[in-house]
C-alpha cells in the first residue's frame, strides 16, 4: 500500500502536527490530479429487479457509476459471475460490502457470530472484487450496536478492534478487496488521528480506510471548521481511502449540541472541500449517498453533488447511460 520510497512507518511519523500536515500534503499532491479521471458517485436505486443487468442500467441513468454490493449469497457462485460480468460491462464498480453488526458485542456469543457475520461479508466482497467490505468497529452498550458506552474510547476497546480486524482479514486473506472501518463521532476511530493508528497496529495491507466525513463531525469545532477536517482526513488518510460516503450535518439550536444528518446541499458540510479532495486522490474512491428515505431525497442530494462538482470543473462521468 505505501508509496515506493516512502514506508508505511515514515510517512506515519511525518503525519503529526502542523509539520507532519505539510509533508503529508506534500506527498499527496504529487498523486493526481482532479483532471486525470472522473470521480465516481453511487448510491441506491429503487428499481423492482434483481436482474444483474438491469440494476446496472439503473445506476447508469442516474449518472452513477459505483453500487452498494447488490443482494448476493456468497455461495450464489452464478450471480456473482452475473453481476461482475453487467457492472463491468457499464463501468459500474461495485464500492462497498456492508457489515454492519457489532464486533464488541459484550455478549460474548454474539461478539463471535458478528465478527463470523464480518468475515463472510469480507469473502463475498473479495468474490465480488469491491473495493471494500466496510463496518464500524462495535460499540460496548448492550442495548444500540453503534450506541455511546464510556469504554468505547478505551485501550481495551482499541486493542480489542485491532484483534478483531486481524482476525478477519486473516480467515480471508484477500487480494482483491479490503476491509475498513467507519468513523464514528463517539467510538474509535473518532478521526484521522485515531485511524492512523489502527492502521500502524493492525499492520495488514488489506486493511483500508473508508471514509465519512460526517462520522467525524463530533463537536462545534469541527463543525465550524469541517473544511479543515476534511482536508486533514485526506491529507493524513489519502494513500489508504478506498471508498466514502456522502451525507450532510446540520445544526439544530438547542440547549445542547444536536447534530442531524441531512440531505447533501441542506447542512454545513463543505462539499467543495470534500470534491477537491477526492478528486486529486490515486484511486477513484466512490462517493456513495446514504442514509437517505426516498428517490427523491437521493435525486436532490445527488444533484447537489453533481452541482457542486460541475462549479469545480470536475466530472463524475457521464450523467447518464
Amino acid at each position: 500500500m505505501a508509496r515506493e520510497g516512502t514506508s508505511r512507518r515514515v510517512f506515519l511519523q511525518t503525519a503529526g502536527g502542523a509539520a507532519g500536515l505539510a509533508a503529508s500534503a506534500a506527498i499527496l499532491a504529487n498523486w493526481g490530479t482532479a483532471e486525470s479521471r472522473p470521480m465516481r458517485l453511487g448510491g441506491p436505486v429503487f428499481v423492482d429487479s434483481d436482474d444483474p443487468a438491469e440494476l446496472a442500467r439503473a445506476h447508469r441513468s442516474l449518472g452513477y457509476r459505483a453500487a452498494y454490493a447488490p443482494n448476493v449469497s456468497l455461495t450464489d457462485k452464478d450471480r456473482i459471475k452475473a453481476i461482475i460480468k453487467e457492472y463491468a460491462a457499464r463501468d459500474v464498480t461495485i464500492a462497498e460490502v456492508g457489515a454492519w453488526v457489532n464486533m464488541l458485542d459484550p455478549d460474548p456469543e454474539k461478539r463471535r457470530k458478528n465478527v463470523a457475520y464480518v468475515t463472510e461479508r469480507l469473502a463475498l466482497a473479495e468474490e465480488l472484487g469491491a473495493r471494500c467490505c466496510v463496518d464500524i468497529a462495535g460499540s460496548y452498550n448492550p442495548d444500540a450496536w453503534y450506541g455511546p458506552h464510556p469504554e468505547n474510547l478505551s485501550q481495551q476497546f482499541f486493542d480489542a478492534t485491532v484483534e478483531n480486524v486481524r482476525k478477519v482479514i486473516d480467515a480471508v486473506k484477500p487480494q482483491r478487496t479490503t476491509f475498513t472501518l467507519e468513523m464514528m463521532g463517539w467510538l474509535l476511530p473518532t478521526g484521522p488521528d485515531d485511524y492512523l493508528k489502527f492502521i500502524e497496529a493492525v499492520e495488514r495491507k488489506a486493511f483500508a480506510v473508508h471514509l465519512d466525513v460526517c462520522n467525524a463531525i463530533n463537536g462545534p469545532e469541527r463543525m465550524y471548521n469541517n473544511a479543515v477536517l476534511i482536508r486533514e482526513c485526506f491529507q493524513k488518510l489519502g494513500r489508504w481511502i478506498v471508498s466514502c460516503h456522502a451525507k450532510d450535518v446540520a445544526w439544530d439550536v438547542e440547549m445542547q449540541v444536536h447534530f442531524r444528518e441531512v440531505i447533501p446541499g441542506r447542512g454545513r458540510v463543505d462539499y467543495k472541500t470534500y470534491l477537491q479532495e477526492l478528486a486529486r486522490l490515486p484511486v477513484d474512491a466512490p462517493l456513495m449517498l446514504e442514509h437517505l428515505k426516498t428517490a427523491e431525497e437521493y435525486r436532490e442530494g445527488r444533484e447537489y453533488i453533481q452541482g457542486v462538482a460541475r462549479s469545480l470543473g470536475l466530472s463524475f462521468g457521464p450523467e447518464s447511460d
